[in-house]
C-alpha cells in the first residue's frame, strides 16, 4: 500500500493529505463524526511514510493542516476572511512539523508509539505558542460523544488526544503489513484504552455538600460578525428585559427564587463604572432581582486603550463585591500582538477594538449568598475553556459550582458555537461536575457530570430560567495528572526522536523494501 502511493505522482499524496485533514474535521462539532478522526490521523502517517524525503512529509503535514483548519475553523471568515487565512497559514506550520517528525519517528519499530507522541508534543506546543496558543482543535474535543470520552476524568484532554493519535496509528500499522503479531498487538492497543475508558467511568461525581438555585438569563444579541451583539448598550437592554421577564415568572410562581443569578460575558458591552447609561441599567437590574448577580462586562483600563474582561458579583444595594478577570484572551480577537506594527499594515485590526489585558487569578470566586451560606464560584469566561489549567484552576482552587459565562453573538450561524460546547462538556466530564452555560444567545444550558446535555436554550432570543445546582467538592486525577502526563509524553516524544534520529536508519530516497524496512515497522 505505501509502496504503491510512494511510486504515484506527488499530487495524489497531496490529494490523500487534504482529504485525510478534511475527514478529521469532519470529527468535530457541528458534524460530530467522530470515528472520522481514526482514518483522517492514520491518513497523514500514511502520506509521510509514502514520502521519500522529509522535506516532502513537512510539505504533507502542510496540506494536511489546510484541509483539516479551512473546515474546522473556517468560521473565523465572519470576523474578516484575512483573519481567518492568517490563522489557516499559521496553524497549519505545526501540522507541517509533525510531517517531519513522523518521518523521523517511522525510523523506529515501536513508530506508532512514537507518532501518537508526536501528535501530543505538537498539540503541546500550539496550545502555548505563539501569542499563548490556539489550542481549539485538539484530538480529544472530538471524542466527546465516543466511548472513549471517559477517559477525560482519568487523563484529561491531553490523554484523550494521545489515546486517540495511539489508535490511528496501530490502526495504519496494522493495515499497512497485516500479521498475526501485529494483530495481537493492535488488538492489545485497542483494548488497553478500552479499558482505561472503563476504569474512568468509576471516577465518582465530586461529593455533594449542599445545593444552591441558581438563575440564568439569555439576552439574546443581534449576531453576525463584527457587531454581533449591536451597538453600543444594545446587549445591555436585552439583558435587562429578559432578567425582568425572569423576575416576573419568579414572583408568579412559577419558579423559584434563586439565590443568585447568572449572566453571560458581554452583559455590558461598555464600563457600568464610567458609563452612566450602562451603570444605571446594571443598578435597575440587580434592584429588580433583588438577589446578588454575576454579570459579564467590559471595563475601561488598566491603562490608555486597554480594556479588561471581567465577571462581577453584584449585590443589590452594594455594587460590586468581587470579580474574576477573563485569563484566556484571543488573539486577534480580543487582542493584537505587535499592534503598533500590525495595524497600520491591516487596517481591519482596529476592528479589534481596546487592548485586552488577561488577569492573573484563578477563576474561583468566594462569595456570601443572601442567607449568609459561603460559597466559592468556578468561573471560566469563553475562550478560558482551551486552557486546561484554567479549567482545572476553578476546583483546584475550591470551586464548589462551575459556570461558564459567554458571548459567540458574532459566530451565529457558524460551527464555532457547536465547538465551544463540546469544549465545554469535555471539562464537564473532565472535572466530574454539572457545568451551567449562559450566553448572549446561544448555547445557553446545562450540562451533566457526565458530559451529557441536562437542557438547552432556544438560540438567537431571550431565554432565562431557574436550575438547581449541586455544591460540590474533590478533584479528578485529571486536575493533577494530566497537565505532567501531557509534558512527559511531549519528552518522551523528544527522547524517541532524538534516538531515532542518532540510531536510525531511513533511505532518504523513499521507502525501503524487504529485509531492510524492517526499522520502518515492515511497511509495504
Amino acid at each position: 500500500m505505501i509502496e504503491w502511493l510512494a511510486a504515484r505522482h506527488w499530487g495524489l499524496r497531496g490529494a490523500v493529505a487534504v482529504l485525510s485533514g478534511v475527514l478529521t474535521a469532519l470529527a468535530f462539532e457541528p458534524y460530530g463524526w467522530w470515528p472520522l478522526v481514526l482514518p483522517g490521523v492514520a491518513g497523514l502517517s500514511l502520506v509521510v511514510l509514502a514520502s521519500r524525503r522529509v522535506r516532502g512529509a513537512v510539505g504533507l503535514g502542510y496540506l494536511w493542516g489546510t484541509g483539516f483548519l479551512l473546515l474546522g475553523i473556517g468560521w473565523m471568515q465572519v470576523i474578516f476572511p484575512q483573519a481567518m487565512v492568517g490563522l489557516v497559514a499559521v496553524e497549519a506550520a505545526f501540522y507541517a512539523l509533525l510531517g517531519a517528525l513522523l518521518k523521523v519517528a517511522v525510523r523506529t519499530r515501536w513508530w506508532p508509539l512514537l507518532a501518537a507522541a508526536c501528535w501530543t508534543g505538537v498539540e503541546f506546543t500550539f496550545t502555548r505558542f505563539p501569542f499563548n496558543g490556539f489550542g481549539w482543535m485538539r484530538l480529544g474535543y472530538a471524542m466527546v460523544d465516543s466511548p472513549l470520552a471517559w477517559m477525560l476524568p482519568l487523563v484529561g484532554v491531553a490523554g484523550l488526544s494521545f489515546a486517540t493519535a495511539l489508535l490511528g496509528q496501530a490502526l495504519l500499522w496494522l493495515a499497512a503489513s497485516p500479521s498475526r503479531g501485529r494483530a495481537v498487538v493492535t488488538a492489545a492497543t485497542v483494548a488497553g484504552t478500552g479499558l482505561m475508558a472503563g476504569a474512568g467511568a468509576f471516577v465518582p461525581v465530586g461529593a455533594q455538600t449542599g445545593t444552591v438555585d441558581v438563575g440564568w438569563v439569555q439576552g439574546g444579541a443581534p449576531g453576525g460578525g463584527v457587531y454581533g451583539i449591536g451597538t453600543a448598550r444594545t446587549t445591555t437592554r436585552n439583558h435587562l428585559a429578559e432578567a425582568d421577564r425572569l423576575q416576573s415568572r419568579i414572583e408568579a410562581g412559577e419558579l423559584p427564587r434563586p439565590d443568585f443569578v447568572v449572566l453571560p460575558e458581554n452583559t455590558t458591552d461598555m464600563d457600568p463604572f464610567t458609563d452612566a447609561q450602562t451603570g444605571a441599567m446594571v443598578a435597575s437590574m440587580s434592584a429588580r432581582l433583588g438577589v446578588p448577580m454575576l454579570f459579564g462586562a467590559i471595563l475601561d483600563g488598566p491603562g490608555a486603550d486597554e480594556r479588561q474582561t471581567v465577571s462581577l458579583w453584584w449585590e443589590p444595594g452594594r455594587g460590586e463585591v468581587a470579580r474574576y478577570t477573563k485569563r484566556g484572551i484571543v488573539p486577534f480577537g480580543e487582542w493584537v500582538p505587535y499592534r503598533s506594527l500590525l495595524v497600520p499594515l491591516i487596517p481591519e485590526l482596529r476592528y479589534v477594538g481596546a487592548q485586552s489585558i488577561p488577569g492573573t487569578a484563578p477563576g474561583a470566586i468566594p462569595v456570601t449568598l443572601a442567607d449568609g451560606r459561603s460559597l466559592t464560584l468556578g468561573v471560566m469566561i469563553c475562550y478560558d475553556l482551551v486552557y486546561d489549567d484554567f479549567a482545572y484552576d476553578t476546583v483546584r482552587y475550591g470551586g464548589q459550582v462551575v459556570l461558564v459565562q459567554s458571548s459567540n453573538a458574532m459566530y451565529q450561524g457558524t460551527g464555532q458555537i457547536e465547538q465551544q460546547f463540546a469544549i465545554t462538556r469535555a471539562r464537564a466530564l473532565e472535572l466530574r461536575r454539572e457545568v451551567l452555560v449562559a450566553t448572549t444567545s446561544g448555547i445557553s444550558g446545562l450540562i451533566n457530570a457526565d458530559g451529557s446535555v441536562a437542557f438547552t436554550a432556544p438560540d438567537h432570543v431571550g431565554a432565562s430560567g431557574v436550575v438547581t445546582l449541586a455544591e460540590r467538592s474533590g478533584l479528578t486525577p485529571a486536575t493533577w495528572l494530566a497537565s505532567p502526563l501531557e509534558l512527559a509524553i511531549t519528552l518522551l516524544a523528544l527522547f524517541g526522536l532524538g534516538a531515532s534520529a542518532r540510531y536510525g536508519r531511513m533511505d532518504r530516497t523513499g521507502p525501503r523494501t524487504g529485509e531492510q524496512n524492517g526499522r520502518l515497522g515492515s511497511v509495504a
